[in-house]
Formats: C-alpha cells, structure tokens, sequence
C-alpha cells in the first residue's frame, strides 16, 4: 500500500518516543511505501485535493544522531492515489487545523481514504466531546461565564481549568477556594469573558496517574499509560514532566473504553486517546495520539502492530 502521513516537521520528531514514527516503521517492515507531507503541502486544484509530498525512506530507528530518514523529490498527487492518508499534525487546533480538514473531506468525497476522519476530528472537541459520554464523566462545567466558575468553584473547592483548544497540560490550572488569584486566572483563561473554558472537580486519583488507553478501531489496547505527575505538580501529562508506567487496563478502564469505542470507531476516529484519571473520563485525543512506544517498550505490545492491522483491513 501507499500510506502518506501529514505531519510536523521531520526534523522535530523524536524517534524513540513518536507514534507517528511507530507506525511508519511498521508499515515499512510489511513492505508499504511511505509517503509524507505537511499541513501546507495540501491543496485545492483544478478540481481536486491535491498533496506535494515525498516519498520516504527510514535509515534507522533509534535516536543515535543525524537524520533517521531520507525524503525524495516532491510530487503532486492526488490523496485518492494513495491508498491510506493519515492525519498527523499535532496541535494546536487552530483555524488553519480547521481548514485542512474541510480540505481532507474533500478529498474523501473524491475517493481518499483518510484516517482520522476530518469530520471526526472537526466534531470531537478533545476536551468538550467528553460531553457525548457524560455517564463517565468527573462533575464538569464548559462556560465563558465568571460567576457560573465561581459557583462551581463554591460547589466542589477544589477544581481544574482548563482551555478547549490546549495540550500537553499547557494552561492548566488547580484552584481552591481560598486561592487569592482566583479571579486573574479565570479573567486570564477566558480572556475577560470572551473564551470559553472547561471546568471540572479535581480528581485526587491523579497521584495514581492519567490513564492514557488506547483505542484502535473501536477495540482498546490491552494495556494503558499511567503518566504520574512530577513532585509539586498534580498534571501528569508527560509535556509536564511527567513519568509513565505501563499497566493493564482495570476492569472499568475497560468498562468505559468499550462502552464508547464503537461509537467512536463508527465516526471514523480510527486512533483514539481517552485520558482517565482514577473511573473518570477526561478527554478524548482525536487529532494525534501517542504513547505507542512507551507501551510497547514497557509491556512488549506491538501498538503499531495492531494499528497497521486495522489499516491494512480497510483496503
């Protein structure tokens, strides 16, 4: 098969720790052609969704210095020629992430097999699709609204932050009730009352870890990620400094992920990250999961594996 990924620059990507990265060296180990492009090689012409990418070569597959890869010249292709486009580019999910996907549908409607889903990853908010599944869910406000942060604040006294369009922990904040810089950090997030933000009851089970479990194509990974926060910290997302540990999914781990992975699965969100802390759901990561490589290193499961698997069934 002919398998092109959308990705950030090359050059930025770590090896030993990218699920991209995973994939690509699976599908070469089975004989795919690799094919990469970023989010500005897109294109509408002349009628068509058209991507200017590069063959690609990989030279290695761990991080001992210079490149691991070797790119060819750049075509212009049609994504109906490839036999699999895959949606990689991290966020942020700005507009530009918008227009791409309005770009990728087009491209599905004339053919191309793209994974994740462009309507899929434009319709599920990672923050706000958790909405969908609220039977999971810690208590959770979404509003602009001071005084509605405030009640809940008053309701629950120990809460988290956070904005609909970040990652990696970035922006995220705990408040108490008696923290002196409640009103700065609400003005801040919502921007004065003209952003909306997420609100949810802090979550003690984080010292235990945010459970990152795995969904390929509605099927969960056996096992899951338990990121555990940093002394001083109570984010465990590895961006925050963060430390994984690999462990099997606990009976309600796997109670939520196949509760909502064929829903999921039936939206074309064929990759899915569900975060978990403690029997609640957090987010659900549509745009570009990883940790991959940090199960399978840990836990000897070929993660990759069992996504080309699902690829390679689609055609």
């Amino acid at each position: 098969m002919k398998l092109a990924f959308i990705l950030d620059q090359l050059d930025t990507i770590k090896i030993y720790k990218d699920s991209s990265f995973a994939m690509m060296h699976e599908a070469a180990s089975r004989g795919h052609q690799l094919f990469v492009m970023q989010q500005g090689d897109l294109a509408w012409k002349d009628g068509q969704v058209v991507g200017y990418s590069c063959a690609l070569e990989l030279t290695r597959q761990k991080d001992i210095g210079g490149k691991w890869y070797k790119k060819g010249d750049t075509e212009e292709l049609p994504l109906q020629e490839f036999d699999v486009v895959l949606m990689r580019k991290d966020p942020p999910f700005d507009m530009e992430y918008i227009y791409s996907t309005y770009l990728l549908e087009l491209a599905e409607n004339q053919g191309a097999c793209v994974i994740n889903s462009p309507r899929g990853i434009r319709d599920y908010n990672e923050k706000l699709s958790i909405a969908k599944f609220s039977q999971f869910t810690p208590p959770t406000l979404v509003t602009r609204q001071q005084h509605l942060i405030r009640a809940f604040l008053n309701e629950y006294d120990d809460i988290v932050l956070k904005p609909l369009n970040g990652m990696g922990g970035a922006s995220v904040f705990r408040v108490h009730n008696a923290d002196h810089n409640i009103g700065v950090i609400i003005e801040t997030l919502t921007q004065y009352g003209s952003r909306t933000i997420m609100a949810q009851r802090y979550v003690p089970e984080i010292a235990q870890g945010d459970k990152r479990i795995l969904l390929i194509a509605g099927e969960p990974v056996p096992f899951m990620l338990a990121r555990i926060p940093k002394l001083g910290e109570f984010r465990g997302n590895l961006a925050a400094g963060g430390f994984g540990i690999v462990k099997r999914l606990t009976g309600f781990d796997r109670e939520i992920a196949e509760s909502i992975g064929p829903s999921l699965n039936d939206q074309g969100l064929k990759l899915v990250g569900l975060d978990v802390i403690g029997n609640y759901l957090t987010e659900i990561n549509v745009t570009s999961p990883t940790c991959m490589r940090e199960i399978t290193d840990q836990a000897g499961f070929n993660v990759a594996g069992m996504m080309m698997d699902a690829i390679d069934g689609t055609r």
